[in-house]
């Protein structure tokens, strides 16, 4: 049997870090929803977060959202995203299965990217409200040199927990008058 393409998160994960924008990410980014389209073709991918931004520094990962339509979809996405080598949260504050986020890594050009897949309700304001969110950085370079200062402030005040450096993020993110999720 073949091995899956998207490798297991690293564990622990890396520390909250502000890493300059790869460009690599839209490629890999590209490359994990072709993955996905494959096995779920009616299905709506999308490349979120700092990475899918030209120019934002972020942690350095790869946000995906993908929605779901009903349970019976979700159980389908499930499925696939296990196939591909996608694994359930390893955190102390998973997200509910519900609504979950699957994590992995990926080799691409000698570089490890890691990956966080959210699988969100097509309905979901949280879904959209990511994707508002990334359009408006990318349409907006001094929002991206803000929010870019934002996260540095964050570190710089000595946050290193992933999960408090998202609550921190996210009520920037808020502040602008978007939902967020923690890897946003």
């Amino acid at each position: 049997m073949d091995e899956p393409p998207i490798g297991p998160y690293p564990h622990p994960s890396w520390a909250a870090a502000l890493r300059p924008w790869n460009p690599l990410a839209p490629d890999v980014a590209a490359r994990i929803i072709a993955m996905i389209a494959r096995r779920l073709p009616d299905t709506a991918v999308e490349h979120v977060g700092s990475s899918a931004v030209p120019g934002c520094d972020g942690k350095g990962y790869i946000d995906l959202i993908i929605h779901s339509r009903d349970a019976t979809h979700l159980a389908a996405i499930n499925a696939a995203l296990f196939a591909l080598g996608l694994q359930r949260q390893r955190n102390r504050d998973p997200f509910p299965e519900d609504r979950p986020m699957r994590t992995g890594t990926v080799r691409h050009e000698g570089e490890t990217f890691l990956i966080d897949v959210h699988v969100i309700h097509a309905k979901a304001r949280e879904a959209t409200s990511m994707q508002e969110f990334r359009d408006r950085l990318r349409a907006d370079p001094a929002l991206v040199r803000e929010y870019v200062a934002a996260k540095r402030t964050i570190l710089d005040s000595g946050v290193r927990d992933g999960g408090e450096y998202a609550a921190s993020k996210g009520r920037f993110i808020a502040a602008l008058g978007h939902e967020s999720a923690e890897d946003a």
